[in-house]
């Protein structure tokens, strides 16, 4: 795990977000670096394609939810945008900030797309994974989002370390339009 040392502020729907805020409270986050910004095709219009396809193809947020983990989307596009974007394309239900210094280029999406894991253990934050490319292109499903994080799926299956939590398979599965766990 490498240790983020720095502190990162977001603009998010709410004002302004800090790195661990950007967990809400759970203790595993999923940054996509997505494309929305001057210069990309489609501004101000579209987001670049490729992000667009994978924003459609995220699932209701409860699933993620319930084994602690948030994804959000990250981007230079000013909130007005992004919201605007985001009622149009139907892509209510992802927590979508702006970047506002440099944590694109800290983390390897300053000129390309990518994902970035992340853990918190209290206010200490770790990135625990990257991937970019194609590599992106396996994302946008429940299981393959908590396949990139620190403790995985959670379940019994897995060769986890002593302590992590594990249960058995299917259980934290749920209907997203009822009452969770998380």
């Amino acid at each position: 795990w490498l240790a983020v040392e720095k502190e990162y502020e977001f603009d998010g729907p709410r004002g302004k977000a800090s790195l661990l805020d950007l967990f809400d409270g759970r203790r595993q986050l999923i940054v996509y670096r997505a494309f929305f910004e001057p210069g990309v095709k489609g501004w101000p219009e579209h987001a670049c394609i490729g992000c667009s396809m994978l924003a459609d193809q995220v699932a209701h947020p409860a699933h993620l939810n319930a084994r602690n983990t948030t994804l959000v989307f990250a981007s230079r596009a000013p909130q007005a945008d992004i919201e605007r974007l985001k009622s149009r394309m139907g892509w209510e239900l992802i927590p979508w900030y702006t970047m506002t210094d440099d944590f694109d280029t800290d983390f390897g999406v300053d000129e390309w797309h990518g994902t970035n894991a992340f853990i918190r253990d209290g206010d200490k934050v770790f990135r625990t994974y990257f991937i970019n490319n194609r590599g992106d292109e396996q994302m946008g499903d429940t299981w393959n989002y908590l396949d990139i994080t620190a403790l995985g799926r959670q379940e019994e299956w897995e060769d986890s370390p002593e302590g992590y939590p594990q249960t058995p398979p299917y259980e934290w599965w749920i209907w997203h339009d009822e009452p969770h766990r998380s």
